[in-house]
Order: structure tokens, then C-alpha cells, then sequence
């Protein structure tokens, strides 16, 4: 039976991150990068495509898991007939080469384990060579090499062509595995004590976390959102990735399969508003650093997302020989809705870079001259079609979230003269521009029959992206128009008490985004509905929706991108930024008069 995508957790090192499912078994590493191609590839297809599993002879799943408090560091427990064992699985902030720690612990009794390594580069389509030395296994394919250090004895090459150790540990004994990783053509990098490398995990994130400013309910949620945004961080760079995976199905057995292991402009501003309000500036500076270089160019050459340096071509292409996760094809590579026109992202960077600019932080050169470049764009473009900040494939539309992001820009680029009479901009022009957009929308994006604004101009479809109106302040939130536009998209776009992103049911799906099939609620829209419920004075009604959505991450804390209510499963990439984010603000808002520490 394949796991479910709330089996899974995640480790990693701020450069890339690893999936460890419920049997202990590492199903999905890339290597060196987020974006790089995994050597265990078993997530989207079988063990022939690579895993690394540690776990007692004959068990399946654990007894329990959980990480350690305020960490990124995870304990799986079984517990069996002889005894009980803990595995301890982390990766270490690297110092040059990427590693993998797997600690073995006997809590009680004298129990037997078996470890079996199968490593499969290139997305588990290339079998390494192996050979010892030093007394390592060392495997090599191309450019991709890994040492294996284990202190259980290893024997390898099996008609598996898998690296296999079976030994047994009693209580108080501990044993070690590590894997490091190299490009081939260098040396081996230094080796890494696996025990030390333990102890300054724990410390190093209990100092990261204990940084958090909230004190309220829902801390250890928070907090776990917190540290999961800081694992999907890309130390280098300080670019966020969406999420640690390609392709995770939002419908099982659909097309619905995408790779967000890239960087979204469209997260920025919220993801700013979250760790500032959280007492991260460090991380929002290196965020909004990211964000100046990978913006900064032709204006009219803005992109929706970026690499984890801001690289801007990411080509999307199929891996055929993977059957995808829970039989969910075509596994893809890449991105090809980096192409795509969507206005709503230099509304989110003008707003993320005023937000940036009245939060102190530090000033970066020719922020300002970056930002009336973007104004000048939007003066003759913002009437272009689009295909909104969902990425829909189903042809571009004046959709209305997109106009009210051109209106962010015009009101937040107008704020920040009226601030800051020192910088120059044409602040008439601005205002006649803001003008413009709002009538504009309230005219031909509102449908006054119903009282709720549309997806589109003219359009009946409605839009979760909507519930943002009052958060951006196109309208206050006693505007009856808000007030209206949030009980319709509660009511049309309701299942069973949480939000889909706009209606895909499988008539007409395809007329909506051009994809065939289905999707389950998109959580961050929950979060959204429960922030526009409290700026209504339905605090009550957001605080029960919050609670609900808090508890439908899974055993570990983690939220993928969207949920099935019916079966009760996560669906899309996992973890997901944009939910975790959503978690954090929401909590924020909702909690942060009795919380801000």
C-alpha cells in the first residue's frame, strides 16, 4: 500500500531537505539542492527508484514519531516483542557537503534492524557504481558521488543492487549511519561526528525558535511553522521554496502534478508580514534581499517565480519511467507557469518592499528606483488579460484579484511618497492610476445581484483570492461589498467547511483552467476566510475554522498544500510554505493581543 502524504516528515539543512515516512524509510532526496535531482526518488514511484530504510526486522510502521521540541530534528520509536529502538534522522547545517545523520538507539530490550540503502541518482533512473574505501562505500554515477560511514557492518551488492546492514542494538547502545554527498570529480569532504552533529542540531534551532515573539495559542503550531519556513529557506540565498517536493498529486491519479520547488513572488508579502510579526528580521531582510535581485531587470521581464538564486529559466519536462505518487501522473520537472503573465505579482512587490521600507529594515541602493520602474510598466500594461495567481492554463482573463494587486501598487507607491517626501515619483499620475483601477473593478468585477465580486470581469465564478480585498484595503471590512463578496465565496466555494481556490468541479473544470479533473480545498484560502471572518467581527467563527485547520496537520505538525475532507488526506506538495504562512499570520492576527511576546 503506498504511504500517505501525512506519513511523511521533513529534515533538511536549509539547502535541501529530505522526506521520512512513518516506516522509516527516506523516500525523497535531492542532493545538493531543493532543485537538484533526487537520489531517493521512492516518493513518486518504487524502491527501485531509491530509499534508504532503517527499521527493526518484520516491523512497518512506528510505534510513534515526533521532532524534538522547538527542532528540526526527528526521533521514530518502535516498539516490538524484544524490545524498543529509537532512530534519530537529521541533516546537519552543512559546512561544505551535504549529510545525512541516522542515529540508531536501543531504549529496551536487544532488538535486530535492518538498514537497506538503494541509491538511485538522476530521479531514480541511474544505478551508482559502488566500491569501499577507507573503509566507506562510496558510489559514483556522473556527477553524483556519496560516501556511506556505518558502524554497523555493510554488506553490498545485492541482486537489489542495494547496500544492506543487519545488526542488533541493545539498551543504551547507539550506532550511526552517514551519508555525504560530493560532486564527483572533487575529493571527500571532511567527515562529520554524528553525535556532535546531533547536539548542535538540537541547540542550533531551540536558539533559532526561542527567537519567536508570540506567546499565544497555538505556540507549538507556530513555532513548527516557523521552523518548517526556515527548512524550506535556501541558506544561500534567502529565497523561500514553495514546498520540498515535486508532483504530489492535488487529485490522486490526476494531472494535477506540479513542481514547486521554486521561489514565488506571490508568497512575498505574506511571508515578510509573517516573520517580521514573528520577530525574524534576519530572515525578512535575506527574504527581501532575494527578492530585489531576482526582480531586478526589465521591468516587463517580471516573472511569477524564480529559482533559488533567481535563475530564470526553470523548462518543464516529464520523467516517464516514475509512476508517480499514488499512480498520479505525469511526474514533472520544472515549471512552465514561470512563463506566464500575472499582474497580482508586482502588487505583491511594490507592497512587499513598502512593507520591507516601513519595518526599518535596512536600506537597499535603488529600492526606490526599482519600484517607479515597476509603476511605470503597470501605467500601460494594467489592462492586460491575465492568467491570475492561480496559474490557470485555460487562457488569460481580466480577473479581478490581479486588478486589485495594480491597485496595491499604485496605493502603496502614492504611501510612500506621501512618507518619504524626499524620494521622486509622478505622485499624480499614481493617484489618477489608483483611481482608475478601483472604479474600474468595483464597476466591471462586482456583480451587484448577487453583492459579491467575481473571479473575472462579467464572470459568475467566484474566487478565494477575493477573501483579500479588506486585507490589502481596497475596501474596508464594512464595506457591505466585502462583507457580501466573503459569505458568497463561504457559501459557493464551501466543502464541507473548507475553501477550494475557485470551482473545479469535473463539468466544468477544464472551461475554469484548462485541466481536467478535480482538486481538494486549498488551505491557505481557509486561512484567509478565518482573517476575513475576524476583520468582519466574526472572531468567534474565525477561531473555530483556525482550530479546525490546525488540526488537520498531520502527527508531526506539517501541512501540504491542500486537503480532501472526504477521505480525510492531505494533497499537493509537501510541506507547503503558503499554508505554514497562512498558520502563522492567522494565529497572528487572531491570538496577537494576547500573545505578542
Amino acid at each position: 500500500m503506498h504511504p500517505s502524504i501525512e506519513d511523511y516528515a521533513i529534515i533538511g539543512d536549509e539547502q535541501t531537505a529530505a522526506l521520512v515516512g512513518t516506516d522509516g524509510s527516506v523516500d525523497w532526496l535531492c542532493l545538493p539542492r531543493f532543485d537538484s535531482a533526487a537520489c531517493f526518488a521512492k516518493l513518486l514511484g518504487d524502491e527501485d527508484n531509491g530509499h534508504w530504510r532503517i527499521a527493526p526486522v518484520g516491523a512497518d510502521r512506528c510505534t510513534r514519531r515526533a521532532y524534538r521540541r522547538d527542532t528540526l530534528v526527528l526521533d521514530t520509536e518502535w516498539e516490538t516483542g524484544q524490545g524498543a529502538v529509537r532512530v534519530t534522522d537529521l541533516m546537519p547545517q552543512r559546512d561544505e557537503a551535504p549529510d545525512l545523520v541516522r542515529i540508531v538507539e536501543g531504549l529496551d530490550g536487544e532488538v535486530t534492524l535492518h538498514s537497506v540503502l538503494k541509491l538511485r541518482f538522476d530521479y531514480g533512473s541511474v544505478v551508482p557504481w559502488m566500491r569501499r574505501s577507507d573503509g566507506h562505500r562510496v558510489a559514483v554515477a556522473g556527477p553524483d558521488s556519496t560516501w556511506l560511514r556505518s558502524e554497523p557492518e555493510v554488506t553490498s551488492w545485492g541482486e537489489d543492487f542495494g547496500t544492506h546492514a543487519e545488526f542488533t542494538v541493545k539498551k543504551g547502545e547507539k550506532v550511526a549511519f552517514v551519508l555525504t554527498w560530493h560532486p564527483s570529480h572533487q575529493p571527500r569532504p571532511p567527515l562529520v561526528d554524528p553525535f556532535e552533529s546531533l547536539r548542535h542540531s538540537v541547540e542550533d534551532w531551540r536558539t533559532w525558535a526561542s527567537r519567536c515573539r508570540y506567546e499565544g495559542p497555538y505556540r507549538d503550531a507556530v513555532v513548527r511553522s516557523l521552523i518548517t519556513l526556515k527548512a524550506l529557506t535556501y541558506a544561500p540565498t534567502g529565497g523561500i521554496v514553495a514546498a520540498a517536493t515535486t508532483s504530489l498529486p492535488e487529485e490522486p491519479g490526476g494531472v494535477r502534478n506540479w513542481d514547486y520547488r521554486f521561489c514565488w513572488l506571490r508568497d512575498s508579502t505574506l511571508t515578510l508580514n509573517a516573520l517580521l510579526a514573528a520577530g525574524y528580521q534576519e530572515e525578512a531582510e535575506a527574504w527581501r534581499n532575494w527578492l530585489l535581485r531576482a526582480v531586478a531587470g526589465d521591468p516587463a521581464d517580471l516573472q511569477i517565480m524564480y529559482g533559488l538564486a533567481g535563475e530564470r529559466r526553470l523548462p518543464e519536462f516529464e520523467l516517464p519511467w516514475l509512476s508517480g505518487f499514488d499512480e498520479s501522473t505525469p511526474v514533472r520537472i520544472g515549471n512552465d507557469a514561470v512563463n506566464q503573465l500575472q499582474l497580482d505579482v508586482y502588487g505583491e512587490v511594490m507592497d512587499s518592499l513598502s512593507l520591507a521600507r516601513e519595518s526599518g529594515l535596512s536600506p537597499q541602493p535603488d529600492v526606490w528606483a526599482l519600484q517607479t520602474a515597476l509603476m511605470d510598466f503597470l501605467r500601460t500594461n494594467w489592462r492586460q488579460p491575465d492568467e491570475g495567481l492561480w496559474e490557470v492554463r485555460g487562457g488569460r482573463r481580466q480577473f479581478v484579484h490581479s486588478k486589485v494587486m495594480v491597485w496595491v501598487a499604485a496605493d502603496r507607491a502614492v504611501r510612500t511618497l506621501e512618507s518619504h517626501p524626499e524620494l521622486h515619483g509622478d505622485v499624480d499620475a499614481w493617484r489618477a492610476l489608483r483611481e482608475e483601477v478601483h472604479r474600474e473593478v468595483c464597476e466591471k468585477g462586482y456583480d451587484p445581484e448577487r453583492n459579491t465580486f467575481t473571479q473575472s470581469y462579467g464572470s459568475r465564478e467566484l474566487d478565494a483570492a477575493l477573501l483579500l480585498i479588506p486585507r490589502v484595503g481596497f475596501l474596508p471590512p464594512d464595506d457591505p461589498r466585502v462583507i457580501g463578496t466573503i459569505d458568497a465565496v463561504r457559501e459557493e466555494l464551501d466543502h464541507r467547511g473548507l475553501l477550494r481556490r475557485y470551482s473545479t468541479t469535473e463539468a466544468d473544470s477544464t472551461d475554469v483552467d484548462g485541466l481536467p479533473g478535480s482538486e481538494g480545498t486549498f488551505l491557505v484560502c481557509s486561512f484567509w476566510l478565518a482573517d476575513a471572518l475576524h476583520m468582519t467581527g466574526r472572531t468567534k467563527e474565525a477561531r473555530e475554522l483556525f482550530e479546525r485547520l490546525v488540526g488537520l496537520a498531520n502527527d508531526v505538525g506539517l501541512l501540504s498544500e491542500e486537503y480532501d475532507p472526504v477521505a480525510g488526506r492531505q494533497l499537493g506538495n509537501f510541506p507547503q510554505a503558503f499554508s505554514h504562512i497562512g498558520l502563522v499570520n492567522t494565529a497572528l492576527a487572531l491570538f496577537g493581543e494576547d500573545g505578542a511576546g
